[in-house]
C-alpha cells in the first residue's frame, strides 16, 4: 500500500498550492510541454497552460484528482514508464523525500526530461530549527534522514540551481511549516493529518507536543516567545526549488 494511501484523506482541501510558490514553480518550468508531474498527488502546482501527465502511486490521491485535471498514471518514480526525452520540462512537488530510492528517481526525472527539472524539496539544517519542531515535536527531525541536501540534489541531476522559497504568512498549502504565524492551526487533528512530518509519528508523541502548544497558546507563552514572527510576513523554513537546466 502506497504511503499516501493511509495519509491521505482529505488531502486536497488542505493541501491547496499556493499561487506565489505556484508562480514560481511555473516560471521554472519553461514555456512548451508536455510537463511530467511525478508524485503528483491530487495535482497541486500542476501547470494549467500545458499539457501535463501526472505519476502518482496512492490509489487514494489519484482519486482526489478533480475531474479536469491531466491525465495520470499509477507509477513509481524510480521506474517511469516513458521514452527518454518524451516530456519537455519535469517536476516533482515535497515528494521525493517518499521515494524509495531517491538517486534512481532523480536520474529518472532527467532521463524523461529534455528540458528542466524542477524539484521542491527542503534543507533539512533549517527546517530542523522551525519552531514547531524544535519546541513540540523534535522526533520530526528523526524522519527523512536520507533526504539529500538541495545542492546534493541538483549535483544528482547533472548540474541546476537553488532557490529559497520563502512561506508566505497566509499560505494555503498546508504543508509543515505553511502554519508558522497561524500556531493553533496544529491544534486541528485533519490538518496535521495533511503533514507527513506529522502524521508519521507515533501518536504518544504527537499527543504530548500538541498538549504542550496548546497550553503555551492558552498562557501566552507562545506569543511571547515568538512575537517577532508575528511582525513578518514570509518566513524561511528551509524550502528550496532546484531547478536543473535542459539536458545538453
Amino acid at each position: 500500500m502506497a504511503l499516501y494511501d493511509r495519509l491521505g484523506v482529505g488531502y486536497s482541501g488542505l493541501r491547496r498550492p499556493d499561487p506565489r510558490i505556484g508562480a514560481r514553480i511555473r516560471a521554472a518550468l519553461g514555456t512548451t510541454g508536455p510537463v511530467l508531474n511525478v508524485g503528483a498527488g491530487a495535482g497541486s502546482y500542476e501547470p494549467h497552460d500545458l499539457p501535463v501527465v501526472a505519476v502518482e502511486p496512492a490509489d487514494l490521491m489519484l482519486q482526489q484528482r478533480p475531474p479536469d485535471a491531466a491525465p495520470a498514471v499509477r507509477a513509481i518514480a524510480e521506474q517511469l514508464p516513458f521514452v527518454s526525452g518524451g516530456f519537455a520540462a519535469a517536476m516533482a512537488v515535497l515528494t521525493i523525500h517518499h521515494w524509495s530510492d531517491i538517486a534512481a528517481g532523480l536520474a529518472e526525472l532527467r532521463r524523461v526530461a529534455a528540458g528542466s527539472v524542477v524539484i521542491l524539496s527542503w534543507d533539512s539544517s533549517i527546517s530542523d530549527r522551525y519552531w514547531m519542531v524544535e519546541e513540540y515535536l523534535p522526533a520530526s527531525r528523526g524522519l527523512d534522514r536520507d533526504l539529500p541536501r538541495p545542492a546534493a540534489i541538483a549535483e544528482l541531476l547533472g548540474g541546476g540551481t537553488v532557490e529559497t522559497v520563502e512561506v508566505p504568512a497566509d499560505c494555503t498549502d498546508g504543508f509543515y511549516a505553511a502554519w508558522w504565524r497561524r500556531p493553533d492551526a496544529y491544534l486541528d487533528p485533519a490538518v496535521r493529518q495533511a503533514i507527513s512530518g506529522i502524521a508519521r509519528l507515533p501518536d504518544d508523541e504527537v499527543r504530548l507536543g500538541i498538549e504542550r502548544l496548546a497550553a503555551d497558546l492558552e498562557s501566552g507563552r507562545w506569543h511571547e516567545r515568538h512575537r517577532d514572527l508575528l511582525e513578518l510576513d514570509e518566513l524561511d523554513a528551509g524550502y528550496r526549488l532546484i531547478v536543473s537546466p535542459p539536458n545538453g
